[in-house]
Formats: structure tokens, C-alpha cells, sequence
């Protein structure tokens, strides 16, 4: 199951770093390669809070076949896709399937191990559902410089055909509930879909376009008129779509709040780095990989640790230990300059690294461990999709500092330097004898030309820096929610 979920959260990240190959091949507009990416998304956090229904309808066993099936078919279709719509489509079902998969995963764990192993199936899941994003970016640039741009899908087939044949032979045994289906609340399931793919969309748009610009705005409006609707006919119904009223048991609220912030944090960085890399240091993807596989060598180092620590120490402790180490690593680089690369990247990846552990084990024990056999399928979605939802949100903010603040510090740089700044010139990487001696033969337009793109970069280092700040902000109220815990459990 866990090989299942590490391709298809890895799927996510190989073909990120690989758009401009697909976009060229298929002859794909800037506008429109998103939508690669978009799409997979859109279906990906409609399923996950799905999965305990489909859990009571199929039983665990047959709807992780059938998902990692649809997902390996789906690989192979995008990779003979030869036009953008087939490309879309196969997409869509990568994504839907590859949403249940993930939080099928973690309820395997509580339902399937007794509570003596409990701590090490959530270090193994935990593992998995975080090294795929770090790894990502080496492998997606590594197999499109070696191979092609297809095999960023046909990758998925041996593990997926292995994992389809393996798992109905090895999970327990149960009987399938069909008559299910006909409690389906349809009404439910589009105001659900519709909810998230708004709330998604507008995610999107809003950073390039402006939070109270019209197209965004209507897409919140619609999230929220959605979800407002479905919450309130889903507690009402005798058989709902997914059973909210977990959310009132304060460990799993307060997991689900912790799960959010964890994944604004890990989603931000595994997303900020690469930009910077790129932007600023002018790496490509692999190089960027190579980078960033310092934070993975740092998980799987934390890992067994973490795993040990979570079945003998108070997991609120644990919590609050992982938070604060994920803040201080946040922190830090937000202090990098613009010529920071993989030294000045290690020690902040290093702590991030550590500190995901234990930000992602004790808080999944503390919100799942708790609950019923019956509850467990609905409260992994809900887990599951608070961290999707976190990550999704905190990209978009993330995009809202970059292209928001960029200008603004980009105008400040071009105001110093024009002032005769030594600082400025020095800021930028202009070397100062050439700021304070230009050649006499030189053209202003030639110099402004020359210094545009180097104020342009160190602005961008400079929005990075903010960026990073904020992910740090969001660390520390993690932070802050595990001490009102701590101080709430004591009352």
C-alpha cells in the first residue's frame, strides 16, 4: 500500500519539474500548462475526503485495488496521450485515484496493526506521504534528461501493477456494502466537488490576478456558499457523504488544525526552493534535486527516531518539539542572501528535515489513534485533506509575497542605485569600481539593461526571504495550538 502511495504522491513532483518538456511536445500554451498540474489536483482533493465512504461501500481491500489499477491505467494513458485534452482527462483519473490512495494508507494503520505496532506502520506511512515531494525533483529531472517525458508516467506501472496484484491477496477479508449506493446523496457529492475545485481554482488565480479581483472573488464565494451548504445537509442526513461530526472530538480538531499548518509548511518549501533555485541561482531541475535530497536524507535519519520516541514520550511534547524545530528551519532561511546555495541551504534543510517527523507522527496518533475502527476511514480524509488544503493555501500565499513584493523591492534597489548607494550596488552583485566608474562609451540604456536583471533577481531573493518568514509564522502557531492543548487537557 505505502509503494501505491509513494507513486502517487511522487507523480505530483516528477511532473512539475518537467512541464516545459510536455508543453513543447505537445505544443501547449504557457496559459494552459498549468492545467496539467491543476487538473491532477483538483481531482486529487475531491477524493480524499471521499475515501471512508468508498471505504464502507468497497471495504478497504477492493477500493485500494481498484484505485491503484485506475491510477496505473491512468499513467499509461497520459503517457500516450498526444493531445492536450487526452492528456487532461487521464489526469483527472490520475488524480481522483491517486486521493485514495493516500489517506487509504493511513487507516490501514489503525485498522489493520494492533497498538503495539501502531507507532511504526505511522513511521512507515509518515515516511513514504513526505519523501515523495523531497525526492520529486531529482527524479522528474533526471528521467526526462535521461529518457523522455513519458516515462515520467510509465514509471508507475511495474509498482502499480504489483501493488494492484498484491493487495487483494494480503488485506483482510470483508464484505462489500453495494446496497451503500443507494444512500448516495448526488446532491452532496456535486456541492462537495464544487466546494473544493472553487476553493482550488481560486487559489490559483488569485495571487496573478489579486485576492479582490472578480474572477476570484466569485470562485471563494462559491466555495463557501457550497461548503456551507454541504456541511449543514450532511449533518442533517441519516447517511452522509463524509461523517463530519468526528471534528467534535477536540484531538482530532486540533490534529486536523496541526495537519493544515504542517502542510503549508512542507508543501511552501518543497514549492519555494526549487523557485528560488531556479530564479536566482539559474539551476536546473537536477541540480535542484540534488539540493533538495539533503531534507529527505534528514527524514529517513529522523524516522526511526521519531518512530522509537512516539509510543514512550507524551505526543503533545513530541508535537511541540516538531513544530519549533520546523519553525527554527523555516526561519533560517529566511535570512539566506541571494547567492545562498546548497551550504547555506544544508543546516535549515537539516532541521526541517528532523522536525517533519515529528511534526507529522505524534499529531496522526494523537488525531487518529483515539477513534473508533468505524471512524477512522472519514477522519483520515478529513486528516489527509487538511494538509492537501494547508499546502494548497500556503503556495497561494506564497505567490501572492512573490509577485506582490517583488516590484516593490525591485523599485526601492533601481531608487538607491540611481541615488549613488554603494550598498544597493553591492545588494545586487554589481561589482562597485564598474557602479562607480561606469565606462564612458556605455549608453544608459546599455547600463539599465545590464542592472535590470540583477535588481530583478536580488528583489526576488528578497520576496523569497518574506515567503520564508511567513511559513515560519505558520510554524510557530502550530506551536502555539499544541501549548493551548496541553493547557486544555491539564484543565
Amino acid at each position: 500500500m505505502c509503494l501505491g502511495m509513494f507513486m502517487a504522491i511522487l507523480d505530483i513532483q516528477v511532473v512539475a519539474t518537467s512541464l516545459p518538456a510536455i508543453q513543447e511536445a505537445l505544443g501547449i500554451s504557457r496559459d494552459a500548462m498549468s492545467w496539467i498540474q491543476t487538473a491532477y489536483l483538483i481531482a486529487e482533493i475531491t477524493a480524499i475526503p471521499l475515501t471512508g465512504w468508498l471505504t464502507r461501500v468497497l471495504t478497504l481491500r477492493w477500493l485500494f485495488a481498484a484505485a491503484i489499477a485506475l491510477f496505473t491505467f491512468a499513467s499509461i494513458g497520459c503517457a500516450a496521450s498526444g493531445s492536450f485534452a487526452g492528456l487532461i482527462l487521464f489526469r483527472v483519473c490520475q488524480g481522483f485515484a491517486g486521493g485514495v490512495l493516500i489517506p487509504a494508507v493511513f487507516s490501514a494503520v489503525f485498522l489493520l496493526f494492533p497498538l503495539r505496532l501502531h507507532p511504526a506502520a505511522t513511521t512507515l506511512a509518515g515516511v513514504v506521504a513526505v519523501l515523495a515531494p523531497t525526492v520529486g525533483p531529482a527524479a522528474g529531472g533526471w528521467i526526462t534528461d535521461s529518457w523522455s517525458w513519458h516515462w515520467l508516467f510509465l514509471i508507475n506501472v511495474a509498482p502499480g501493477l504489483l501493488a494492484a496484484t498484491a493487495t487483494p491477496l494480503l488485506l483482510p477479508q470483508e464484505q462489500m456494502n453495494l446496497a451503500e449506493f443507494s444512500n448516495l446523496d448526488r446532491f452532496s457529492l456535486a456541492l462537495l466537488a464544487i466546494a473544493l475545485a472553487a476553493l482550488e481554482l481560486g487559489l490559483k488565480q488569485a495571487p496573478q490576478d489579486g485576492w479582490l479581483s472578480f474572477e476570484p472573488l466569485l470562485l471563494f464565494a462559491t466555495s463557501l456558499a457550497a461548503g456551507w451548504i454541504f456541511v449543514k445537509r450532511t449533518l442533517k442526513a441519516a447517511h452522509p457523504l463524509v461523517e463530519l461530526t468526528t471534528l467534535s472530538a477536540r484531538a482530532f480538531a486540533i490534529g486536523c488544525a496541526l495537519s493544515f499548518c504542517l502542510g503549508v509548511g512542507l508543501f511552501g518549501s518543497v514549492y519555494l526552493m526549487p523557485v528560488f533555485l531556479a530564479y536566482v541561482r539559474r539551476h536546473d531541475a537536477f541540480e535542484i534535486g540534488t539540493i533538495m535530497l539533503v531534507t529527505g536524507v534528514a527524514q529517513l535519519a529522523a524516522a526511526p527516531v521519531a518512530g522509537f520516541l512516539e509510543s514512550r514520550r507524551d505526543p503533545r511534547k513530541l508535537s511541540a518539539l516538531g513544530f519549533a524545530l520546523f519553525a527554527a528551519g523555516l526561519g533560517l532561511s529566511a535570512w539566506q542572501g541571494r547567492t545562498a546555495d546548497f551550504d547555506e541551504m544544508f543546516w535549515p534543510q537539516v532541521l526541517r528535515g528532523v522536525a517533519i517527523m515529528f511534526c507529522l507522527l505524534p499529531p496522526t496518533q494523537l488525531a487518529l489513534g483515539a477513534l473508533t475502527p468505524a471512524q477512522v476511514p472519514d477522519a483520515s480524509g478529513l486528516f489527509n485533506l487538511m494538509r492537501n488544503l494547508g499546502g494548497a493555501i500556503g503556495i497561494a500565499a506564497i505567490d501572492t509575497i512573490l509577485y506582490g513584493r517583488s516590484v516593490g523591492h525591485g523599485e526601492a534597489l533601481r531608487d538607491r542605485l540611481i541615488a549613488g548607494d554603494v550598498s544597493a550596488a553591492k545588494a545586487i552583485g554589481l561589482d562597485v569600481q564598474l557602479f562607480l566608474h561606469p565606462p564612458p562609451d556605455v549608453t544608459q540604456a546599455t547600463i539599465e539593461a545590464y542592472v535590470r536583471p540583477m535588481v530583478e533577481r536580488a528583489a526576488f531573493a528578497m520576496s523569497v526571504n518574506e515567503a520564508w518568514a511567513m511559513l515560519a509564522g505558520v510554524a510557530l502557531t502550530a506551536l502555539g495550538l499544541v501549548w493551548f492543548w496541553g493547557k486544555t487537557q491539564e484543565t
